[in-house]
């Protein structure tokens, strides 16, 4: 029997970060912690590519157009959708998720899943870097795992 898993060294690694610039306040703390975590992890700062697009609901396309130029060894996506008092949080929810799962179900790297769905802007503070740890950086770590994988896959 064998076993395969992944490491967390990210050398000679080129990897895009796609992050929704709504609540900035939180997905700047996101994008910082992710590229902590890269640079911990050997991924050269010139290796990091961050693509900002107006909001959660943009990302897909973006991590759409980048798979097809083959220039990454894995993309990681970034945001935060905090709920409000209308069916938005849900619709918006629902379609990102599917969307990034279909895109890294189809692609040839991975796409990870760092997009934040909260109740409210303390939560989403919380899981940028307080209390609750960096979703950032988890993302950014799983990333890593998933890059190392591929390359034994």
């Amino acid at each position: 029997m064998k076993n395969y898993k992944g490491g967390f060294i990210g050398q000679n690694k080129h990897v895009a970060i796609v992050a929704g610039e709504f609540n900035t306040v939180v997905t700047q703390k996101l994008v910082d912690g992710a590229i902590e975590s890269l640079s911990r992890h050997a991924v050269s700062d010139n290796d990091i590519d961050v693509y900002w697009v107006p909001g959660a609901f943009e990302i897909p396309f973006a991590v759409q157009k980048l798979l097809k130029k083959n220039a990454y060894d894995g993309i990681m996506t970034l945001g935060a959708v905090i709920k409000g008092e209308t069916d938005h949080y849900d619709l918006i929810c629902s379609s990102v998720a599917a969307a990034i799962a279909n895109l890294n179900t189809s692609a040839n790297v991975p796409v990870t899943f760092g997009v934040l769905t909260t109740h409210d802007l303390e939560q989403a503070v919380q899981r940028a870097g307080a209390k609750a740890g960096n979703e950032g950086s988890a993302t950014a770590k799983s990333l890593l795992e998933m890059m190392s994988l591929n390359d034994q896959l």
